[in-house]
């Protein structure tokens, strides 16, 4: 047998014990900043909860036979939390004293206390304490800490560095490591950037000689060159720099010169999931959801403002965009312009500026964080005309159009270059691919495709051509551009034909939603992996559809 409440009866009648002084066999006296105050224990308790009396007491220290022991490394209202929850298993913290009780219960080695305080002051986290709290976590020597701390920094950066006071004291090291990270957490690389500036501002004469080294911690490939290009004319503390400007200017040629760059992107310790918006079953759908691999779960969003199909969709800045497309339903049909952006922390929509001419299959690239709306249709009309979109400004403007009039044109990028994959032009199906330069504004035609068909992705340096329609049936045979050698081969086929489907990059996988095969509207979602070359069906959608829009983002914080 077992009775379970035997050792709170005990530990509460021990406790009675120490509160009458009965059966004590030690006093402990504290002298602390001219503080003076007695304490009676027992030595079992004592020794039992803390293995810094447990040495004193049962090792060759010489308070192991005395019956008084002087401290004074502790405060006496310390020492008496401490000494309650040694007899009680309890102990009360407040933001007040959180720090001094830890500091304490490290000194006397009591790590449930000490874990305790850590679950507290993890819940207690804000941008304006965190970096203390680190520094504080280190020095006690508390890793477990240290690390989730450090994780909340790289997960509220940007609000972790408006705090100037805290962030502009932190030593070069230190700053250095949290920007190298990367779980940093940012809308923009430029952030992190300007954060380095701030910091080297507040003491530039002492701090000017880390500049090169924090700038080498900034992913600054990810800046645009329009913002390197304002940094090295208009920014006093690169200038002051030689080896800074050398380095920046030598970054901004390499994103000009669109070479391949050995270059590691931000990883946010956040999950990703992968959003599809719209679609067509027998009518326009206003649905938004999303898909989150690791889990295999979906989640149902707030639905569009409207109805769309053929939807041209991508991610800007953690913010989904849903750009043109179709309202097909009984009431009518008409082609959209419309603009819409989901903002998944408050799971709403807003609408941006339209496009300047309706868009229906459309295809749709991000350089720079502007995003390029290419071709589609407006009722009979196809569009060889293509705009850009500044998310900053809100304002579409109208760029160089491209040679041929494509309809479900595949779009991708690759070293800031947009390429726009076959699609059709009214009368033919295509397997050409056009290339944008944006220095240029102009577009010139590379190597087609082996087969004409619709539907493109990029994947590292290469781009995936994937299923599709050829004019007389539907495809599943998927192709790959190699962009260093100009050169197309067939990889492994997806298990449905599929035409008018969703493509989009999870993990390193190629995700391929929906669509139609000739008879039905597919809500099979499969996924290509190359380092296998093979693909494999992972889940259904909700329902059957064709001509959604899909993307990759941050996972929603759902709150209704």
């Amino acid at each position: 047998f077992e009775l379970k409440e035997y050792p709170s009866d005990s530990l509460t009648i021990i406790n009675e014990l120490r509160q009458s002084a009965l059966l004590c066999d030690v006093t402990i006296k504290l002298e602390y900043n001219g503080q003076k105050k007695k304490f009676s224990a027992h030595k079992l308790v004592l020794a039992s909860c803390s293995p810094y009396f447990k040495a004193m007491f049962t090792g060759g220290c010489r308070e192991r036979n005395m019956s008084e022991v002087n401290m004074r490394e502790i405060h006496p209202d310390v020492f008496s939390k401490l000494l309650d929850f040694a007899y009680t298993s309890r102990i009360l913290i407040s933001e007040q004293c959180v720090l001094y009780i830890m500091v304490g219960a490290c000194m006397l080695q009591m790590n449930h206390v000490v874990q305790i305080c850590c679950k507290f002051l993890e819940n207690q986290l804000e941008p304006s304490n965190c970096l203390g709290l680190a520094l504080f976590a280190e020095d006690l020597g508390c890793i477990d800490l240290k690390k989730k701390i450090e994780k909340y920094v790289c997960a509220h950066f940007e609000e972790v560095s408006y705090f100037i006071v805290q962030f502009r004291t932190l030593s070069p090291c230190r700053l250095s490591k949290i920007i190298a990270a990367d779980e940093v957490r940012v809308d923009c690389e430029s952030h992190v950037y300007n954060a380095v500036l701030c910091w080297v501002q507040y003491d530039p004469s002492s701090r000017q000689q880390y500049l090169k080294m924090l700038l080498e911690a900034v992913r600054c490939h990810s800046l645009t060159p329009t913002f390197l290009e304002q940094q090295l004319q208009n920014c006093p503390v690169v200038n002051k720099e030689p080896r800074c400007r050398e380095y920046l200017a030598h970054v901004f040629k390499e994103l000009t010169l669109h070479k391949p760059v050995k270059h590691k992107p931000r990883a946010p310790d956040i999950g990703q999931v992968i959003y599809v918006a719209g679609g067509y079953l027998r009518h326009s759908l206003p649905y938004m959801e999303c898909f989150h691999p690791e889990e295999n779960v979906w989640l149902r969003l707030r639905d569009l403002p409207m109805p769309r199909s053929g939807i041209a969709s991508c991610v800007v800045q953690g913010l989904f965009y849903a750009i043109g497309g179709r309202n097909n339903s009984p009431e009518g049909n008409y082609d959209s312009a419309s603009c819409d952006r989901y903002n998944p922390m408050s799971d709403q929509w807003n609408h941006r500026s339209s496009m300047n001419v309706p868009r229906n299959r459309a295809g749709v690239g991000v350089i720079d964080n502007m995003v390029y709306a290419v071709g589609g249709s407006q009722g009979p009309t196809n569009h060889s005309s293509v705009e850009r979109y500044d998310p900053e400004l809100d304002t579409w403007t109208m760029v160089c159009g491209m040679r041929t009039k494509r309809i479900g044109v595949g779009c991708a990028v690759i070293n800031r270059m947009l390429y726009a994959v076959g699609g059709f032009d009214g009368q033919n199906r295509l397997a050409s691919v056009e290339r944008y330069h944006p220095e240029n504004d102009e577009w010139c035609n590379t190597q087609p495709m082996h087969t004409a068909r619709s539907g493109a992705v990029a994947l590292g340096n290469t781009i995936y051509a994937v299923g599709g329609y050829d004019g007389h049936e539907q495809l599943n045979s998927v192709e790959r551009f190699n962009v260093a050698d100009g050169t197309w081969q067939q990889v492994a086929r997806m298990k449905h034909r599929r035409s008018a489907l969703a493509v989009t990059v999870h993990n390193g996988k190629i995700f391929a939603l929906g669509g139609y095969d000739g008879h039905d509207f597919l809500s099979s979602v499969e996924y290509y992996d190359p380092n296998k070359n093979d693909w494999k069906e992972v889940t259904n959608m909700s329902s059957g559809r064709s001509g959604c829009g899909s993307a990759v983002g941050f996972q929603p914080c759902l709150n209704r």
